[in-house]
């Protein structure tokens, strides 16, 4: 509260502070929005005076915060609709969303709440000018996805947003790629090996990358600082190189796995790709068991083995419920490095063993087809609900160990 009140009493100054900030955000948007029309210098000028406006507009309306920002974003897409068409209002509105909240979070001077009290204006911008750049590389990161996803609801059959889908009529948009890629062989076939090859291969990924992770967290073992470089070194190893190397590893195994065990060569191609997958996920497991075995209380291992128990019931029953969020973040992650990959199907595996990646690498070779956009989509929303899940568990296995408030 304190800290609040002080702030209030140290208001930025609007025509020096506010203003030029929030004009120089505006200009920026403008610049965006005049290359589009071949005007870009006259769209940061319309910008920068809108954004000078908008800002005086908020601090002499400090108390009318919520009807100043959504009268913003209504006039705002109101004159996108007018000069432009329905996707140029949605684009209005999001910039007016956004003007109108950087103009009261400079009006207000919350920009020096989230910094310690002490700190002096250099500090505080630095700060702040951090937390944008960050939130600038992580826009440039995720803005490609956008428009693949909504290209996956094309109602045509070519890579082009459509009059229609620019000015979101319905009859732009259709669920058929998606219709295609779930009824279909030429889709639900490698999904199919996908779903074989990534389970197993995590499988074998977490049991090899956890056992290794505690092997070599006891401070007593020879050199596992270099054993630890070469058995994360497939992170580090360019994808072709390492995918090379297996293909002359695996190609003679499973040439004497069909000669002299007999099996078929569809089998033992799964077995090449699955193992060659694990090689690539293990480094993951070891990654994240080896930084949760950081905060382990050995103590704990310790006292059940005074107990009497025997190792492998301390495993299972003290050490691995501590260490399962960083075993299973692990895990996630190999399930993902084996569902998305292709450099290293293309070299071991064969047709039969057809991966979705892979489906989707010759897709783009051979035949352009919008159905790839809607695998896509659909692998990004898996991608998002796994690494959401493993950002779950990180703040659990925190909790645990008393890193983070319950």
């Amino acid at each position: 509260m304190a800290k609040k009140m002080l702030i209030a009493e140290k208001r930025p100054d609007l025509f020096r502070f506010t203003m030029p900030l929030t004009a120089l955000l505006a200009a920026m948007f403008g610049f965006v929005g005049g290359n589009m029309v071949a005007q870009p210098m006259l769209g940061m000028l319309i910008g920068a005076l809108v954004g000078a406006a908008i800002a005086f507009v908020a601090d002499t309306n400090l108390n009318r915060r919520t009807a100043v920002r959504w009268g913003t974003i209504a006039a705002l897409a109101i004159a996108g609709l007018v000069f432009g068409n329905v996707g140029t209002a949605v684009s209005g509105a999001i910039i007016g969303a956004v003007l109108s909240w950087t103009a009261y979070w400079l009006a207000t001077g919350a920009y020096g709440m989230t910094v310690p009290i002490y700190y002096t204006s250099g500090q505080t911008l630095w700060h702040n000018t951090f937390k944008f750049i960050c939130g600038l590389i992580f826009f440039f990161l995720v803005a490609p996805l956008i428009p693949v996803m909504w290209l996956s609801f094309n109602a045509e059959d070519f890579f082009t947003f459509t009059p229609e889908m620019l000015n979101f009529q319905a009859e732009g948009y259709s669920l058929k790629h998606y219709r295609d890629f779930l009824g279909t062989d030429e889709w639900m076939v490698p999904l199919k090996n996908s779903l074989i090859i990534a389970p197993i291969a995590t499988i074998i990924s977490v049991t090899l990358g956890t056992l290794a992770a505690i092997g070599l967290s006891q401070s007593h073992v020879p050199g596992r600082q270099a054993i630890m470089a070469i058995l994360i070194s497939p992170m580090i190893v360019p994808l072709i190189i390492s995918a090379t190397g297996m293909f002359f590893f695996y190609a003679p195994l499973g040439n004497w796995l069909e000669a002299t065990l007999g099996l078929s060569q569809s089998f033992v191609g799964f077995v090449k790709v699955i193992l060659a997958h694990a090689v690539l996920g293990i480094p993951f497991v070891i990654i994240t068991v080896t930084a949760t075995l950081v905060g382990f209380d050995r103590s704990l291992t310790r006292a059940a083995a005074s107990m009497g128990a025997n190792p492998v019931t301390t495993f299972f029953q003290v050490q691995m419920p501590l260490i399962l969020p960083g075993v299973i973040s692990g895990g996630l992650f190999a399930f993902i490095t084996s569902f998305d990959e292709v450099v290293v199907v293309l070299f071991v595996g064969s047709a039969q063993q057809q991966t979705l990646p892979w489906q989707m690498f010759t897709g783009l070779r051979e035949q352009i087809s919008p159905t790839i956009l809607a695998a896509a989509t659909i692998l990004v929303i898996v991608s998002i609900m796994l690494l959401t899940t493993v950002e779950l568990l990180r703040r659990r296995s925190e909790r645990l160990r008393g890193l983070s408030p319950a």
